[in-house]
């Protein structure tokens, strides 16, 4: 059987957490990863058979029965992760009851998953639905995106055009837009609901005043959403307080769209 840490889903875990806490979108033990893993891949590094312990997740996730992910563990630091991996991330597969994960490797220390592990898994269900390809759901915090929903209308249709007019490939990045929710509390399967219902339409959501959760079908598509959303929320907190002088108008838009053949959210255009 091949070295776990050698598998490439943990190496990209690692490089994965420390980019991002190096980028200081996961400040302390700020932040979490999943990742839905294949169970032929994961069979040639694991005992399948082997359950270490079993471990409650706090929801029923029968969709998800059988199946295997990785996941960053609750109060662990990002910086971490790639000199312990076996410490600071864990693989645990839903039990047939789907109320119970089985650990099949990782949280050495006696740990578990990250607090948000139900809104994660609700996340995979919205997105599997919409989109089978959809491996990852990644929250982190930052900067710019957490300053602007501190001085920008908390509006989906306006923050998503706002965003787009930062830069040239925004809507080409992220034509869907935006989901928003208001202040919550997090790692309570209420703001997991409300992420999950927004995971339906959007595939990043902001939590005002907290965060962003992305989600994609591999780990460069997943932080290459939320980068370019950060660089566009920085353009805005840049110049906001500047007259704009210039500016992609909404012909412009659509015309960019087109030219790069996405489906973008026609209703955000004003034409």
């Amino acid at each position: 059987m091949k070295n776990i840490l050698d598998a490439p889903f943990v190496k990209e875990m690692c490089a994965t957490t420390a980019n991002m806490y190096r980028l200081g979108w996961d400040e302390r033990n700020g932040g979490n990863i999943s990742c839905l893993l294949d169970e032929k891949e994961v069979g040639e590094y694991l005992d399948l058979e082997n359950v270490i312990r079993t471990i409650p997740t706090g929801f029923e996730a029968k969709e998800l029965i059988g199946k295997i992910f990785i996941v960053t563990g609750t109060g662990k630091y990002f910086k971490n992760v790639e000199h312990d991996p076996e410490n600071n991330l864990g693989i645990i597969r839903i039990a047939n009851d789907g109320t119970t994960a089985e650990l099949l490797w990782g949280y050495s220390d006696g740990g578990r998953f990250t607090s948000e592990l139900p809104a994660h898994l609700m996340s995979h269900i919205s997105r599997l639905s919409v989109n089978p390809e959809n491996r990852i759901i990644m929250h982190c915090h930052p900067d710019y995106t957490l300053a602007m929903t501190q001085v920008h209308k908390m509006d989906e249709r306006e923050i998503t055009r706002t965003l787009w007019k930062q830069m040239t490939e925004s809507i080409v990045v992220f034509p869907d837009g935006l989901g928003v929710l208001p202040w919550m509390v997090c790692g309570t399967n209420k703001i997991g609901v409300a992420t999950a219902e927004k995971m339906k339409k959007f595939r990043l959501v902001i939590w005002t005043l907290h965060g962003i959760y992305g989600a994609g079908k591999d780990f460069d598509e997943t932080v290459g959403l939320i980068e370019t959303v950060e660089k566009a929320a920085k353009m805005y907190m840049l110049t906001a307080h500047l007259p704009r002088l210039n500016t992609i108008e909404d012909s412009e838009l659509k015309d960019l769209a087109e030219a790069f053949g996405v489906d973008y959210r026609k209703d955000y255009l004003d034409l």
